[in-house]
């Protein structure tokens, strides 16, 4: 548990410090975000034609409400702690890339319900709005993150020194 906890925090720290560069901002951090964007305003307007997306801001034409996807809303640093989680974990490489995978889809899909939820709820109440993006949605991506780690932790198979244990107390009673 202390080797998982300590290289937990150390994958951490490596990636968030990797994030910070200008290399991997210009390259990845500022396009994807860019591309959240794009997707939010994309999903906005199959059920509303007023929205416009320039960049990282999604803004309603009638109203000028507008909201910009910066650093710690575009799920970068969410999928960093879940990566590190799974990294951390000791378990077969194919299982820590598939938890990859379905964990960073999963987290930018809820995401994605995050801005367009904002959004919409932006352009009814500022103070609902401060408090959904203050306290709620940063507590809802975080559990989130949490919870699609311990189901990935219960998706792994057992080992198989845990298999014959299992077996070895099942025969036992």
């Amino acid at each position: 548990m202390i080797r998982f906890f300590l290289l937990f925090v150390v994958l951490q720290l490596i990636l968030f410090a990797a994030e910070l560069t200008r290399p991997v901002q210009q390259g990845f951090v500022i396009p994807f975000t860019e591309g959240i964007a794009w997707v939010s305003g994309w999903l906005v307007s199959l059920f509303d034609s007023g929205v416009m997306v320039q960049g990282v801001v999604i803004r309603d034409i009638a109203s000028g409400f507008a909201v910009a996807i910066q650093a710690g809303c575009n799920g970068v640093e969410a999928s960093i702690v879940l990566i590190a989680a799974l990294l951390a974990f000791p378990a077969p490489w194919k299982h820590k890339l598939i938890g990859i995978l379905v964990g960073i889809l999963t987290v930018q899909f809820l995401n994605l319900l995050r801005i367009i939820s904002l959004f919409y709820i932006g352009q009814w109440d500022k103070q609902l709005f401060d408090w959904a993006h203050l306290y709620l949605w940063q507590a809802l991506i975080m559990l989130d993150v949490l919870i699609v780690f311990l189901v990935w932790v219960r998706w792994l198979p057992a080992s198989k020194g845990a298999r014959a244990d299992t077996e070895g107390a099942a025969h036992a009673t």
